[in-house]
């Protein structure tokens, strides 16, 4: 029989007891939909309480949508979109963010997953060429996507390195808790304080079921966003159960403690799998993730237990997600059974 819990995704966790209690909760009663609701108008003082006056918060279904109306937003056809070669943005989305917003990804190459501004520059060498597609925003993802954390000063000097050009940055956050816990910072200095523009605010892998959010930190940047969610195809009818999510979500810290727990796991993980000698940790565990290169011959084996996803099939690594609800338990056993299954 397999476990109850994998560690193929954070998506693939349940959503969290409190989440789910407030949903139930919202389930009571008429009240008026596409986001005119109490429920929306609750999760919006949150997010400001979190953020900062001053803000403008738009809910969604899911990632791609925050992802894509964010750089719908702030970009044109004829203008580009700098980030990673691992970003989620460019590997992940199905060519979504070309076909609807128009604009051209430029991914340039990372450090330990995270752009630099020197990467960052070289890219935007058609800068004022008619020629070339024009610079516009910068995207970048936190936590990265092989399980890495900016610090403040990285995301600060990209900041300044858009706004002297007349850029914007944006932040893919659908692990921005888990960078914030393992900061040891708000929300608000993860991001605003930093210089981002724009977030792409994730709940899904913290907890909650279908529930993000888009978030302008000057409202100027979102004059029509409106009618470019709704265009989306993310004008929720029944607003207040993705908005009763994120406001479980901001209350009482459970954004929090779900993501401080993860990624405790994920440093348990680690220190258990360090111990395997067949098995190499690939990058620094800073988030809710593990990334580790394990002999190729194991990886069928290992599956017919836990489901995990490769990373990287030429380099026979593997990514180890762990979530709000992975216990001590789960993860020792799951080490377990890769040292039996290695040693073999």
């Amino acid at each position: 029989m397999k476990p109850a819990r994998s560690f193929a995704s954070d998506n693939n966790a349940g959503m969290h007891a409190e989440v789910f209690e407030a949903i139930a909760a919202a389930n009571r009663g008429h009240t008026v939909g596409y986001g005119d609701d109490p429920f929306t108008r609750s999760a919006i003082r949150r997010f400001e309480q979190h953020f900062g006056s001053g803000i403008s918060v738009f809910p969604v279904f899911n990632g791609t949508a925050a992802n894509v109306l964010s750089l719908a937003a702030l970009a044109r056809s004829f203008q580009a979109v700098i980030c990673g070669t691992e970003a989620h943005l460019y590997e992940d989305e199905c060519g979504a963010p070309e076909k609807f917003v128009g604009s051209k990804l430029v991914p340039v190459p990372t450090s330990n997953g995270k752009l630099t501004v020197e990467a960052v520059r070289r890219a935007c060498h058609g800068a004022g060429d008619q020629h070339h597609v024009q610079p516009r925003v910068i995207s970048i993802t936190q936590a990265t996507e092989v399980g890495t954390v900016y610090k403040p000063n990285e995301i600060q000097v990209l900041a300044r390195f858009a706004h002297d050009r007349g850029m914007f940055l944006h932040m893919d956050g659908a692990r921005i808790a888990n960078a914030a816990a393992s900061l040891g910072l708000s929300l608000r200095q993860a991001t605003r304080d930093l210089g981002v523009d724009v977030l792409s605010f994730g709940g899904t892998k913290n907890g909650a079921m279908g529930a993000e959010a888009v978030i302008f930190f000057d409202p100027k940047l979102s004059p029509d966003f409106l009618y470019l969610r709704k265009q989306g195809m993310q004008l929720a009818s029944k607003m207040r159960f993705i908005s009763a999510q994120l406001d479980a979500l901001l209350t009482d810290g459970l954004w929090l403690r779900s993501a401080r727990h993860a990624n405790r796991m994920a440093k348990l993980l680690e220190k258990e799998i360090r111990r395997i000698p067949q098995v190499k940790i690939a990058y620094k565990v800073e988030a809710n993730g593990v990334f580790a290169k394990i002999p190729r011959s194991a990886i069928a084996k290992l599956r017919k237990r836990y489901f995990f996803y490769d990373w990287d099939r030429e380099q026979s690594m593997v990514r180890w997600m762990c979530s709000f609800d992975t216990t001590e338990e789960d993860v020792k056993r799951f080490a377990q059974f890769v040292a039996e299954t290695v040693g073999r």
